[in-house]
Formats: structure tokens, sequence, C-alpha cells
């Protein structure tokens, strides 16, 4: 396993994860409930920049590793279902929005890995549908974690509703968008599907 500062942050986010959604679990003199959102979307931001940095560097100094490939949608993944499980259990997320937004990461996720397998993973490499959708995505999770007024004028809990509802529409479009691209592959390779 190939160790350098973008796997680091990668591995650091991953360990953020759990703060994410403890927060939440600590008790109330520990913590008030709007500290408690404030700690929690302080902790995804940190988290979310890690992501952006780590393949910034890796890049740029040439650390690009099949292991730093793996690992780093898997910590995306596990990060944004651990906030959306947080969210659907207080009530802030529908849990219909959390299983489309869920499970298309699932269902992309296996496919890119047969892509991989047959040697077309670059037919379902990431559009810039799927990075709209993520951006979305990301400004809305901190929102509701949050779940309260900033500057006394944004309601961070409308504002992250709208906007996860626009990336669960993204979500299933960009799904859509991959499979469709699949399909010829997948007609081809059904053999090697089983």
């Amino acid at each position: 396993m190939p160790f350098n500062i973008p796997i680091l942050l990668t591995w650091v986010r991953v360990a953020l994860i759990p703060l994410v959604v403890g927060v939440f679990y600590l008790p109330d003199a520990w913590l008030s409930p709007v500290a408690k959102g404030g700690a929690s979307t302080a902790v995804f931001i940190i988290a979310a920049v890690t992501d952006w940095f780590d393949g910034f560097l890796a890049r740029r100094w040439n650390e690009t590793s099949a292991f730093g490939a793996f690992l780093d949608p898997v910590a995306d993944k596990l990060m944004v279902a651990g906030a959306l499980l947080v969210l659907v259990e207080f009530d802030r997320v529908n849990a219909v929005v959390a299983f489309i937004i869920i499970g298309r990461e699932i269902t992309i996720s296996a496919l890119r890995e047969w892509m991989a397998q047959i040697g077309a993973a670059k037919s379902v490499a990431v559009s810039s549908l799927g990075k709209i959708k993520t951006t979305a995505q990301m400004i809305a999770i901190p929102m509701l974690l949050f779940n309260g007024t900033v500057f006394g004028v944004i309601n961070t809990r409308y504002w992250g509703s709208w906007l996860l509802g626009i990336a669960a529409v993204l979500t299933v479009w960009s799904m859509f968008y991959y499979l469709r691209k699949a399909w010829p592959l997948m007609k081809e390779n059904s053999g090697r599907l089983l």
C-alpha cells in the first residue's frame, strides 16, 4: 500500500466521518443542538476540502496510485452516506431522497468496477453533470447539518433542502447518462456480467 500526503489526506477524511455523525450523539449538556450542527458542519467542510486538496496534490506531485484511486471515492461515498443517514434520522432529509443518492452511488460504483474489469473504465469517467451534482450535494449537506440561519438572512435548511432536491434530480439524470453510455458494452459483454 503506497503512502504519501494525498493518501494521508484521504485517510484523514475517512477518520473525520465518525465525527460528522458522532457529534450529534453527544449529550446536550456537553454541546447544545446549535453547537452540534455547527461542529458537524465544520468537520464536514474540512473533510470536503481534503477531498479537493488530496486530488490536487496527487496530480501536481504526480503521486497518483491505484490505491488512492480506490480509496478516494470510497471516502467520498462514506462521508455523504453517513451525513445523509444522520440527516434522515433528524428529519432534515426525506428518506427517499437519501435512498436515491446513496443507491445511485452504489450502482455507479459497481458499474465502474465492472467497466474497469472489461477494460472500458473511460466509458464511465466522471462527467460535468456528475460534477454539478456533487457540487450541489456538497453545498446542501453542510447547510442541512447546520440547520439554522446564517447572517440573519440565509435559512440553511430551506436552501439546503432545495439544493439537495436538485442534487437528487441530477443524481438520477447522471445515473441514466452513465448507464446509457455503458449499455452497448453491457450488451456486448453480457456473458461477463455473471
